[in-house]
């Protein structure tokens, strides 16, 4: 028995076991090194911590985790890592924007300044083509019933975010504003954020898109476009479409001011009607050469300073450019074009936003001119850029009180208004009803019969 436990056979047997102990050892050592230098050295990098982690991770395994595991890993890359710098930034305003929004190109394309500038291949027989589209696609028509024309309206702002942080807030508020009354009254919205043309940058922007929709849309039989930075302020007030049969361009202005006296500010081109016709293609060609920048838009400035009343040194502007255009060739345009000051198609915002409590004391809304304006313009305050032609926080405040007035008229459809005009705020204005169906806004917007409605008479 003795020889049987200690014999040499034994003693291979025990020699073996050792060296293949010392094999197991020597492999768990160099996986341990291995789960260390992928996992870490635990917070104090002792083998105690060590051993935790590698008993979580394999727990982790069991419980088939991994891309819990990933996405923490993912996650905290992220974190770590800020937009071309390397610091760990989550706060949106310790971001430089300027960084972020970089264009892959930043040249433009600019034409040659010894070739006229055009917005486009010229058409002649666009009345024609049109007309033939309309034809043959019934389910499109260019009025929606009778002497209720298809709308487009048309706005738009920059590619970029506004130089200022609370600039997109106000252009979000402004196109807000926009749908509200868009919706009420059956119209389309076409929101732009793209330039179009290099060249036409600044006040001419609109004009290439202008046609570019006129010739897309052959249903939209009026184009109505309006500046980012107007708003509308009656919400009841209908375009007077009748009024316009015989008319292809409609703005705010007055026929004395553009045709006898030449004034720079005898009509805006902030808010308008354009016709989609021929005759409206051929205008925006006759529009644009002034427009391109640079010693074209610059040379022509000086022109239109020479020419019209008490216009200041600038460059050439598509307002001043307009009224040029009206005063010198008037045989030619002044036939179709109707300069509409019964109502505010355009409203300087100077001279309502503080009678806005007077109106709703004396007035109701549908009247659309000074009682109760359809339009309110900010002319000159450029929310979206650093600096203004006003004080800034005269500006912002009175842009709230437009919203907030124009809001009023959304809000009782509901049951509820701003508690002030300058209040974010709303107070409930009638009580919950078990009978919701019977209940009927004061304006009668709520589910409007779809109607053209009679300009209130001045």
């Amino acid at each position: 028995m003795l020889e049987r436990w200690l014999g040499q056979r034994r003693r291979r047997q025990i020699h073996r076991i050792i060296r293949n102990s010392k094999l197991t050892l020597l492999c768990l050592v160099l996986t341990i090194v291995v789960l260390r230098g992928n996992l870490g050295a635990g917070k104090f990098g002792t083998p105690e911590q060590d051993l935790k982690e590698i008993r979580d991770t394999f727990t982790l395994y069991r419980k088939r985790s991994e891309p819990r595991r990933v996405l923490e890993q993912v996650t905290t890359v992220v974190e770590t890592t800020s937009f071309a710098s390397g610091k760990n930034i989550n706060s949106y305003g310790d971001l430089d924007i300027t960084k972020f929004f970089v264009d892959d190109d930043e040249s433009d394309e600019i034409n040659d300044v010894n070739v006229p500038y055009s917005l486009g291949p010229k058409i002649s027989d666009w009345d024609e083509k049109r007309g033939e589209w309309l034809r043959k696609n019934p389910g499109f028509s260019n009025f929606v019933q009778p002497g209720k024309p298809r709308v487009l309206l048309v706005t738009g702002s920059a590619p970029k975010p506004c130089e200022n942080p609370v600039g997109d807030h106000y252009l979000l508020k402004s196109i807000k504003n926009k749908m509200d009354y868009c919706r009420l009254h059956g119209i389309e919205v076409f929101y732009n954020m793209a330039l179009l043309d290099a060249e036409m940058a600044g006040f001419w922007a609109k004009l290439p898109l202008i046609r570019k929709l006129l010739l897309s849309h052959p249903e939209v039989e009026f184009l109505w476009w309006m500046d980012s930075d107007a708003m509308f302020t009656d919400m009841a007030f209908e375009i007077p479409w009748k009024r316009y049969e015989d008319r292809n361009l409609v703005m705010h202005g007055w026929d004395e001011m553009v045709y006898d006296d030449k004034n720079w500010i005898g009509l805006n081109t902030g808010s308008f009607l354009l016709r989609n016709c021929q005759w409206s293609l051929d205008l925006l060609d006759a529009w644009a050469p002034m427009g391109p920048i640079g010693k074209v838009r610059d040379e022509a400035g000086e022109v239109l300073t020479r020419e019209l009343k008490d216009r200041p040194v600038f460059e050439a502007d598509d307002q001043s450019a307009m009224v040029y255009l009206l005063a010198s060739e008037k045989d030619k345009w002044a036939e179709k074009v109707y300069l509409e000051n019964h109502y505010y198609l355009h409203g300087y915002w100077g001279i309502l936003v503080d009678r806005y409590e007077e109106m709703i004391e004396n007035h109701k809304p549908g009247y659309g001119d000074h009682r109760w304006p359809l339009v309110t313009h900010f002319v000159g305050c450029k929310p979206c850029a650093k600096f203004g032609d006003y004080p800034v926080e005269r500006c912002l405040k009175q842009m709230d009180r437009a919203f907030n007035f124009a809001d009023n008229q959304i809000m009782q459809m509901y049951g509820f208004q701003h508690k002030t005009l300058a209040s974010r705020k709303v107070k409930r204005t009638r009580n919950e009803t078990s009978n919701p169906l019977e209940e009927k806004d004061e304006l009668g917007l709520l589910h409007p019969p779809f109607k053209v409605v009679k300009a209130a008479s001045a």
